[in-house]
C-alpha cells in the first residue's frame, strides 16, 4: 500500500506499441499513474479520451500520464486504436503493480463478489514521490482535478 510523501514503487511493465515503460526512468516529470478496470468500457474509455483531451496541459506542467490495467498489450492497441488515445497504457497481467499501489480490492456488483481494479490515480513528483492520490474515482471531473492539482505541484 502506498502513502503520500512515500517513494511510489517503481515497475517496469509492457506498453500500448509493444516497448515497455519504467517509471523511474521518467524522473524528473511529474507522473500521473491511474488503475482503471478494463479497455473499452464506458468509464474507462470517457477517463481516457479524457486525459487525452488535456494531454497538452499536462505536458506543458512537465507531467507524464500512464494508464494501467490487467488487460493485455494486444487490447490497449486496439483500444488506443479505436479511441486515438494519446497515452500511455501499461499491461499490469500479474497484478503485481496493482497490489504493490493497494488498488487490487475485493469489489461486488449485483452481489458478486471478485477480485479488481479499483479505480485510482496517483500523483507522482519529480523526485518519484506520491505526492497525491484519489482513491474510488468517479470519473466526470476527474481529470480537470488532477491537472488542476499538476499545475499547483
Amino acid at each position: 500500500m502506498t502513502q503520500i510523501g512515500a517513494m511510489a514503487p517503481d515497475f517496469t511493465l509492457p506498453r500500448d506499441g509493444g516497448d515497455s515503460v519504467t517509471l523511474s526512468e521518467l524522473r524528473p516529470s511529474k507522473v500521473v499513474l491511474y488503475f482503471y478496470p478494463k479497455d473499452d468500457t464506458p468509464g474507462c474509455t470517457k477517463q481516457a479520451i479524457t486525459f487525452t483531451e488535456h494531454l497538452q496541459a499536462f505536458k506543458d506542467a512537465g507531467c507524464e500520464i500512464i494508464g494501467i490495467s490487467k488487460d493485455t498489450v494486444a487490447k490497449h492497441d486496439k483500444f488506443r486504436d479505436k479511441h486515438t488515445l494519446g497515452v500511455i497504457l501499461a499491461s499490469d497481467a500479474d497484478d503485481d503493480v496493482c497490489e504493490r499501489y493497494g488498488v487490487w480490492k475485493e469489489k461486488n456488483m449485483y452481489g458478486k463478489t471478485y477480485m479488481g481494479i479499483e479505480r485510482s490515480t496517483f500523483l507522482i513528483g519529480e523526485d518519484g514521490k506520491i505526492l497525491q492520490d484519489w482513491r474510488k474515482v468517479r470519473v466526470p471531473g476527474h481529470v480537470e482535478a488532477v491537472l488542476e492539482a499538476v499545475q499547483s505541484a
